[in-house]
């Protein structure tokens, strides 16, 4: 349940309630910790961050192995990019901008008010939490976690309980790097994420499905904890008729199927020109089958998360067939799939009604879903007549028309002529809006989430504000008339 070495993991005996009251204990344990020795200074902050960039670098093996383990098969490169190198960009990026990011930020003091300067200064909240998923299991904790311990928090973790071998290796690697009452990580399923969210914490980080962030949200409530929710949605394609279908595709292809679309900023859907969708259909299975010759034994391709994910594939297609839509499975090798396989053949859905399942939650697969359209401004309101996505992409090289798309749509986040890659930018905010989610963090405003900003206002020894204090009579009056003639 901590992170104290050489602690064996809990027995499968120990009860809901012996975890709560653990659980309240490392809290508690923190919560003192930060009262008793308050704010870390920089040099404390940056020395911690240093250990856990030292500490990531040094495990890179063992992150991707483990990683690998509890996929199944998952392409050891791309888990090499997505999860150890990516995490350790954000740590080199904010310690490289911690200093700056600390510092007061000086604010206007009108006339009115003079003398007296204006301050905001970055505090941590506290004892904060984070909930981890399973898509990206160390770098979707590492990263939340670099920010909280750069704004100087102490913090609890809760991983996925459906990637156990990640979670060993985070146990170990946290435990190195910092004492229980620092980073603490806790063990367990759906229960203990909630008596986690129950406690009186300073600050929830969730990155999960929209219907968990429900829970999430209706859990923190109870202590007006505030939460910063990462969650996901439909995030459409867009592709303009002029721009290079077969570039497009490229693009879409490496989004799409990294990590086999398990990934919050997937491609879910694409809208194609009518004219070009015939078109379309064919330069994916061509570009597909260049990619992935095969599928059941290629380490490259990755298999979905468990078994009842694979099933919520199969269900999406399987009622597409049933409704006489299109299903274009994509085979390259023509392999036959066995029905304990957790890997999901690439699939297209051509021409899916609006109310079936592929268009109405989120795929989270290797499943594409593609709509032919004739008008783009009928796109337009299509996006925006849905919940707002997480992610838009755009594939136009005219700039005036894709500022046009970007000022009339609303997403988390949008990349023109490419997919995924915004996310993975260190110095751009990453969160959703609406239904994909709230707050956000990479870079400055992942250090922000963390804190709490302080005004202050500071006054010398001569306070003008003496000036308009009662008793009220003439002078008072004289001085609001020139004030208020400054403000018409």
């Amino acid at each position: 349940m901590t992170t104290q070495p050489g602690k064996k993991n809990e027995s499968p005996q120990v009860t809901a309630k012996e975890r709560s009251i653990d659980l309240a204990h490392i809290f508690s344990c923190q919560r003192q910790g930060f009262l008793e020795k308050g704010a870390p200074s920089y040099t404390a902050r940056e020395q911690s961050l240093k250990r856990l960039h030292e500490g990531v670098l040094s495990r890179e093996q063992e992150i991707v192995d483990a990683v690998v383990s509890d996929f199944g098969s998952r392409s050891r490169h791309e888990t090499l990019l997505s999860e150890v190198f990516a995490s350790a960009s954000q740590l080199q990026f904010t310690r490289k901008h911690l200093k700056k990011w600390m510092k007061p930020r000086r604010r206007h003091v009108s006339l009115t008010f003079q003398p007296a300067r204006a301050r905001v200064l970055p505090q941590p909240k506290g004892v904060v939490a984070i909930l981890s998923p399973w898509n990206y299991p160390f770098y979707l904790t590492l990263v939340p976690l670099t920010y909280a311990i750069a704004a100087g928090n102490r913090v609890l973790i809760k991983p996925s309980e459906k990637t156990p071998a990640t979670t060993q290796v985070m146990e170990e690697l946290f435990s190195e790097v910092f004492s229980p009452d620092e980073v603490a990580l806790v063990k367990g399923g759906p229960e203990v994420g909630r008596q986690l969210c129950q406690l009186p914490l300073d600050h929830l980080f969730f990155t999960g499905s929209v219907e968990a962030g429900r829970s999430v949200m209706q859990e923190a409530a109870k202590n007006l904890t505030p939460v910063t929710l990462e969650l996901g949605g439909k995030s459409p394609v867009i592709l303009h008729e002029s721009f290079p279908l077969a570039d497009a595709v490229k693009r879409i292809v490496a989004g799409k199927y990294l990590n086999s679309g398990q990934t919050c900023v997937a491609p879910d859907y694409v809208f194609v020109p009518r004219g070009k969708l015939r078109s379309f259909v064919s330069l994916m299975e061509k570009r597909i089958k260049e990619v992935y010759p095969t599928v059941l034994d290629n380490p490259d391709y990755t298999s979905l998360i468990n078994q009842s994910h694979v099933k919520g594939m199969l269900d999406v297609l399987e009622e597409a067939r049933r409704q006489g839509t299109e299903v274009v499975e994509i085979n390259p090798g023509e392999e036959v799939r066995p029905a304990d396989c957790r890997k999901v053949f690439p699939t297209l859905i051509l021409e899916p009604p609006d109310e079936s399942r592929a268009m109405q939650g989120e795929i989270f697969g290797p499943v594409l879903p593609v709509k032919g359209y004739d008008d783009l401004e009928d796109v337009l309101a299509f996006v925006n007549n849905r919940p707002r996505p997480l992610a838009l992409y755009y594939f136009d090289l005219d700039k005036d028309r894709a500022r046009r798309v970007l000022e009339k749509t609303t997403s988390g986040s949008a990349c023109i002529n490419e997919t995924v890659l915004q996310a993975a930018q260190d110095d751009l905010p990453l969160g959703g809006v609406g239904m994909s989610g709230m707050g956000s963090y990479h870079g400055e405003e992942g250090f922000l989430t963390f804190s709490h900003c302080k005004s202050v206002l500071l006054k010398g020894k001569f306070n003008s504000a003496n000036l308009i204090s009662p008793p009220y009579g003439p002078r008072v009056d004289k001085i609001l008339r020139f004030l208020l003639s400054r403000v018409r």
